[in-house]
């Protein structure tokens, strides 16, 4: 039976689990509940704190799990990423107060606050750069009012919250994370069932189906406009001039394409959503 961990909480739990559900996997129903199994799909759930699962999964303890990219590098653990899910997006930068760093080669000899000491140590170990890192558990941005450090490191959105504390963002990207499917080195394929899952709920949310009537004259025209996957499904109609069309379009270009489709000659132009997919 495949083990796999579940963010408990946070930013990452929702999302995860709703995929999991759209995947076809029994998921728990009290939030107090921290471990599910699914005998159907031979598959069981362990709901856990969220800087952790990196660690039991790169230790074997779990086969795999649901995790950031951020608290994968951070973790340093053995554990490997097989598909990035796509949510849970964040930006990590320097900052500093206002006007006192131009470049990260400042920051060598001073402290830099952080929620994530081994990925900050990391990325500065890679420029060359010997900082001390003072380690929080959050409100990193006061640490450098509060007399605690020189500059923070932290996951940056709009940049008010860093604003408000008297800072500015230097440095280039420390990293761009997003929500990971990891997976124990000590697993071979039994994880491939959940990746394909999740890679069709993926597939499914960023594509709808296409079916549309063409003439049959313009049926290469058509298919540059809709490509598909491989290639379209073409299919003869009862009137010999025409033909069916059937193509996977990605969500963001549907009303583009239909406009084309359109405008080329197409009609019975007819979008449906994709509930799964193995692509």
């Amino acid at each position: 039976m495949l083990r796999v961990a579940v963010p408990n909480k946070g930013i990452l739990s929702e999302t995860a689990i709703v995929m999991l559900r759209e995947a076809g996997y029994t998921t728990r129903r009290d939030p107090k509940d921290l471990h599910v199994v699914d005998t159907q799909n031979d598959i069981e759930f362990f709901y856990l704190r969220p800087r952790d699962i990196a660690t039991y999964v790169g230790s074997g303890s779990l086969d795999a799990g649901f995790t950031g990219l951020d608290l994968l590098r951070d973790s340093r653990s053995e554990a490997n990423s097989v598909a990035d899910l796509g949510f849970g997006g964040s930006t990590f930068r320097f900052a500093g107060p206002v006007g006192r760093f131009q470049s990260i080669e400042q920051l060598g000899g001073l402290r830099v606050a952080t929620a994530y000491p081994h990925l900050v140590e990391d990325f500065l170990a890679e420029h060359q750069i010997s900082a001390k890192i003072v380690q929080l558990d959050g409100a990193v941005e006061v640490a450098v009012r509060l007399g605690v450090a020189d500059a923070v490191a932290d996951v940056v959105s709009t940049g008010n919250t860093l604003r408000q504390a008297g800072l500015e963002i230097f440095g280039p990207v420390i990293l761009q994370s997003s929500a990971q499917l990891i997976v124990s080195p000590k697993v071979v394929d039994e994880h491939q069932q959940l990746l394909r899952r999740m890679q069709g709920v993926l597939v499914a949310r960023e594509y709808v189906i296409f079916d549309y009537d063409c003439p049959t004259a313009l049926v290469e025209e058509a298919a540059k406009i809709t490509p598909g996957i491989e290639s379209p499904t073409v299919s003869p109609l009862r009137d010999e001039d025409w033909v069916a069309v059937r193509s996977l379009v990605k969500t963001s270009e549907t009303n583009a394409k239909m406009d084309e489709l359109y405008a080329l000659g197409a009609r019975a132009i007819l979008v449906s959503a994709i509930h799964a997919a193995r692509i």
